[in-house]
């Protein structure tokens, strides 16, 4: 039987499936295949494609509900985006956009792997995982799970690492909002803990130097952050965020029994690492993932 979820072994196991299924989700945002599939469906730009996907199971929505459930982008940004998207192409071809070019870039990454009894098995339990996952307080990841599930087991397999990463990002904004961290200075808390540089949040998230010293400068008041590093406090703060995510993450797991869960690890570790492979996803990224372990798996 399945430990509980609580425990800290289920926490980490929440995590670790974490690093390995959002790269597989990612190529969405990352290869080119999803954006000339945007491109084809009749959405103008890399930004607009980007929101209209990933808003996309949502409906037709516009700025103000995707500025709060993305959480971290600029309001600005959003808006120039959407509703604007759903005149060029209505959801659903969004939807099916995201879908085919997604697929495309696994095949290219997996290669014969990618119709291979590994894809298959590694689909079906994270599927059974996604769609046993709780709804309550998780409002991107229910309409993600409103959808049909597809049945070639590529695509299933996308769309199961879609919902579980949604499911963790739904949490890790709870989290965040607990411990009084808004979506735009979680990026500056990250940046300083992680070491990943700035630079990677100017085209990512549209921060300029005044917006960024201002949100350090929101923490360091706060007793966060001290000379450019995480103080005692921000690292406790830090660690309770992570934490809690890790928590309500493992919660999607309670439908897989232990041996489940390394089975689905076991066949997921080397498709991730024909996706990083690829270096289309880049090692410093603001999704706060370390890809570098996944290239030393062995």
């Amino acid at each position: 039987m399945s430990m509980p979820i609580s425990t800290p072994t289920r926490r980490q196991a929440a995590r670790d499936l974490w690093g390995l299924l959002e790269p597989i989700h990612a190529v969405v945002y990352f290869t080119p295949e999803p954006l000339e599939e945007f491109r084809a469906a009749g959405y103008r730009g890399y930004w607009m494609g980007y929101f209209a996907g990933r808003a996309a199971p949502l409906g037709g929505v516009g700025a103000d509900v995707v500025h709060a459930l993305f959480y971290n982008f600029a309001y600005e940004r959003v808006s120039r985006a959407l509703p604007a998207a759903w005149s060029f192409a209505p959801p659903h071809e969004a939807l099916a956009a995201r879908t085919r070019g997604s697929v495309r870039a696994l095949r290219r990454a997996l290669g014969p792997a990618a119709d291979g009894p590994d894809v298959a098995r590694a689909a079906e339990l994270a599927t059974r995982a996604a769609q046993s996952a709780p709804l309550e307080g998780r409002a991107l990841f229910a309409a993600n799970r409103s959808l049909p599930v597809p049945q070639e087991p590529l695509a299933q397999l996308w769309h199961a690492a879609t919902l579980l990463r949604e499911h963790r990002g739904d949490g890790h904004i709870a989290a965040l909002t607990a411990a009084g961290i808004g979506g735009r200075e979680s990026h500056v808390l990250h940046a300083i803990a992680s070491g990943i540089p700035r630079e990677v949040y100017t085209p990512a998230r549209e921060f300029d130097e005044a917006e960024w010293t201002s949100r350090r400068d929101a923490l360091n008041e706060r007793g966060l952050v001290e000379d450019d590093q995480l103080s005692l406090r921000g690292q406790q703060v830090k660690s309770e965020i992570e934490d809690r995510t890790d928590q309500l993450a493992a919660t999607a797991y309670d439908a897989l029994t232990d041996g489940e869960i390394d089975e689905l690890a076991r066949l997921l570790r080397p498709l991730t690492r024909a996706v990083v492979r690829e270096g289309d996803i880049p090692l410093d990224n603001p999704m706060g993932l370390d890809l570098r372990g996944a290239l030393d798996q062995p």
